[in-house]
């Protein structure tokens, strides 16, 4: 438990952070919708640090009201698999600097670098929609997610990125980061940005 988000929020503000992600995860599985009251709680509350939100975003709209109540950008992850025109659209009407894409990415046994559904528990070849939508400009970063190694010491498999090279898209980096060891080689990376 962190205790109150908007308080947290408060003192990562306070802190100097460069941009605060706020990420509901049960409210995509309960099919809740985007957490609109938190967004507006935290966001009247004077903070300066732009704010990201995840959670429960399943269209055009509700991306809109994100937007509205105060986040930046907002991150997509089950939208991606599940609708990526809805993505598109999404982009379009907000702009691709305000989409970022969430993708839970692994490696197998035999080396294939395969995309992990959280909501569905099963893994996937990245799709050639999701990479034209990256091409395209209509995702503005990935929040690139090692969910093999999250919550191992210095275990981000770098062999990851060899999948995102040819393309000219930022990088932030989640999963096994543990040490400046190994954030001073994930920095070496010109894609990472964070």
């Amino acid at each position: 438990p962190i205790g109150k988000p908007k308080v947290v929020v408060e003192n990562l503000d306070r802190w100097g952070v460069d941009e605060i992600f706020i990420q509901v995860i049960d409210r995509s599985k309960n099919n809740l919708g985007p957490d609109i009251e938190l967004i507006e709680e935290i966001s009247s509350s004077g903070i300066l640090t732009p704010i990201m939100y995840a959670g429960g975003i399943q269209n055009e709209t509700q991306a809109a009201q994100v937007i509205r109540a105060g986040a930046e950008r907002i991150c997509v992850d089950g939208l991606l698999h599940t609708n990526p025109g809805e993505v598109e659209k999404i982009a379009r009407r907000l702009g691709g600097q305000a989409v970022v894409g969430c993708l839970p990415v692994g490696i197998s046994s035999n080396g294939m670098t395969y995309w992990y559904n959280y909501q569905s528990k099963e893994k996937c070849l990245i799709s050639e929609r999701l990479l034209s939508l990256i091409e395209g400009g209509l995702i503005s970063e990935i929040l690139l997610v090692d969910w093999q190694n999250e919550g191992c010491d210095e275990a981000f498999n770098f062999r990851i990125l060899e999948l995102f090279e040819k393309y000219n898209v930022p990088l932030i980096l989640f999963g096994g980061l543990t040490s400046a060891k190994i954030l001073t080689e994930a920095f070496d990376s010109p894609m990472v940005v964070a």
